[in-house]
């Protein structure tokens, strides 16, 4: 039964990416306006992730409000779920490492988002993505980034990265939070393995194995106020510490929290 579930799913979740991919295809090839077409895009974007939600049984409770663009977010970072559900919330643009751009099924939704891809590797790549989310944020649009700079199994949240909090912190820029986590059903496997993408998990099993799941419930905390800091470090201890705070552990903190990069 959890295998016809998962082929359900995958099905549904392919006729939706082809219905928004037509869809933005066909009418943007009506829209002459830069600035309407960026308004399309983002609408395309939060129609697929809100649809994605459903057909693949995710629930989501949420605490606090959402940031309205523009705004600059950062969130602990467990899962390639993280950005369906934080897609489907807020309207803004992701920070992905630039594999990401070639991932099966999800790679193209992502990369048609307008997704700024980096090589965490390579610092003037970093000094340019800085520059291309303080553009970004200066016509008006939200930028959601994952400051872990890897995705764990939810024992608890990584140290922060503060290499893309340079503009920021410069500028003092506010800075929104958020933090995320996971529960499957009594009798269902642990999120951990399930939901949670970590060590060296291969993505089209894992993915199947997400696809069983009847039921996924998502629990987010939006902080109250954004956080201000001239000092890039500084400002990204305090916003580990501000998620830390809200986040709810996915397993027990005592086991060992592995890593994959996404």
């Amino acid at each position: 039964m959890s295998m016809l579930r998962a082929y359900l799913k995958l099905i549904l979740f392919a006729l939706l990416m082809g219905l928004v991919y037509g869809g933005y295809g066909l009418r943007g090839l009506f829209i002459r306006s830069p600035a309407k077409r960026e308004a399309w895009r983002r609408t395309c974007f939060r129609c697929w992730a809100r649809h994605a939600s459903r057909i693949l049984g995710v629930e989501c409770s949420i605490e606090g409000r959402p940031p309205t663009p523009p705004f600059l977010l950062v969130c602990n970072h467990l899962s390639y779920v993280d950005v369906i559900v934080l897609a489907s919330l807020v309207d803004g643009r992701f920070v992905a490492k630039r594999d990401v751009a070639s991932w099966s099924l999800l790679g193209g939704p992502i990369r048609a988002a307008g997704t700024i891809f980096v090589d965490r590797n390579r610092h003037p790549d970093l000094v340019r993505v800085n520059e291309v989310m303080q553009e970004a944020l200066g016509r008006g649009e939200g930028i959601v980034f994952f400051p872990e700079g890897t995705s764990s199994n939810g024992a608890d949240v990584l140290p922060f990265k503060s290499s893309l909090l340079a503009f920021a912190a410069g500028q003092q820029y506010p800075v929104h939070y958020a933090a995320i986590s996971y529960r499957t059903p009594a009798n269902t496997p642990s999120p951990d393995g399930t939901v949670c993408w970590w060590g060296d998990m291969d993505f089209p099993d894992h993915f199947m194995k997400f696809l069983r799941i009847q039921k996924v419930h998502t629990s987010i905390v939006f902080g109250d106020e954004p956080v201000r800091e001239p000092n890039r470090k500084v400002l990204a201890n305090k916003l580990h510490e501000a998620v830390q705070r809200a986040f709810t552990p996915v397993v027990r903190k005592e086991e060992p929290c592995m890593t994959q990069s996404a």
